[in-house]
């Protein structure tokens, strides 16, 4: 799991809705972000990625990684 995978959850609330890995902590938990999903701690247990990787960078802020969302028309 690298920055900028996009993800889907699956557990939690927020489960069935896109997200992006922002920023890796350790082996087991990222810090994702997304219009749909609120920035927080989750454990890549929950994450099912992708194929699609937006380009953003560690770290990035909410309106950076929403617009990466929109280029790769996925909002």
């Amino acid at each position: 799991m690298e920055v900028g995978r996009v993800c889907v959850k699956l557990a939690g609330r927020e489960a069935g809705k896109k997200c992006v890995i922002v920023e890796k902590i350790d082996e087991n938990f990222v810090i994702i972000d997304s219009p749909f999903v609120r920035r927080r701690r989750c454990n890549i247990r929950h994450l099912e990625p992708l194929d699609i990787l937006v380009d953003i960078k560690e770290g990035a802020d909410s309106k950076e990684v929403e617009k990466a969302l929109r280029k790769a028309k996925l909002i």
